[in-house]
């Protein structure tokens, strides 16, 4: 008997801090993405609690080899929300704006040396900080209010720019939620985290970007109805 070929299905990979790795709870970002995908590709969380880009920088090698990304179709980056710590109440986390920057563009430049081109990947700015709940949380923690919006605010427009310089696609979270001046409250879990009207709404954004990377994406195996059931062989087994 001949071997059989196994299946290499691609994959987008989520890349990114906790608020990618909550992507999978129920009604989540990612898993509306992974449903849209079902039977054409692997939705990866690579999300990492509490990272900033200077950690992300320095893990990457580990999540992509630069030899196993031929099979990555696309890459959303998602940090910013830990680099934006005010220095002064959270040093841990903190990264200098300028470095965020350099940092985000190092992350493109290694995608690319791994065989994945800046067209296939996506920025994601940190969503806007609603200072009032999440000092709330911040509270329960023993921690004094250690983010501002308008600080916030500075790294996303440096994703932007950085977006711009590399020439990947961005999507701006921190001023689209805060268009026309709307309460943005809504989409926060508890001023930093989204809710599960923020993640209907980065995964409907993300979509956006995303569906053009993945559209020449094939339906893998036959349709049920579609299989040989005298010989299922022809059918399963087949190129």
């Amino acid at each position: 008997m001949s071997k059989i070929k196994s299946i290499v299905w691609p994959q987008v990979l989520l890349f990114g801090d906790s608020i990618t790795q909550f992507a999978f709870q129920p009604n989540g970002w990612g898993c509306e993405l992974a449903n849209k995908l079902a039977r054409k590709c692997d939705v990866v969380n690579r999300g990492l609690s509490g990272y900033n880009t200077r950690w992300a920088k320095v893990v990457l090698p580990r999540i992509v080899s630069n030899n196993g990304a031929s099979s990555i179709v696309a890459v959303t980056v998602f940090f910013g929300a830990n680099d934006s710590s005010l220095q002064d109440k959270n040093p841990q986390q903190h990264i200098p704006c300028e470095e965020y920057s350099e940092n985000l563009k190092d992350i493109v430049k290694y995608l690319a040396s791994s065989g994945i081109p800046k067209d296939k990947v996506i920025f994601i700015t940190p969503p806007p900080i609603h200072e009032e709940h999440w000092e709330k949380e911040c509270i329960t923690k023993g921690w004094p209010l250690n983010r501002h919006n308008s600080v916030t605010g500075q790294y996303a427009q440096k994703c932007v720019q950085a977006a711009g310089e590399c020439g990947v696609d961005v999507l701006d979270l921190w001023s689209l939620m805060q268009k026309d001046g709307q309460d943005f409250s809504v989409y926060l879990s508890d001023g930093l985290h989204l809710s599960e009207k923020g993640n209907q709404f980065v995964g409907q954004h993300v979509w956006k970007l995303l569906e053009s990377k993945v559209a020449h994406l094939p339906f893998i195996l036959p349709y049920w109805a579609d299989v040989d059931c005298k010989n299922p062989e022809n059918s399963l087994l087949s190129d």
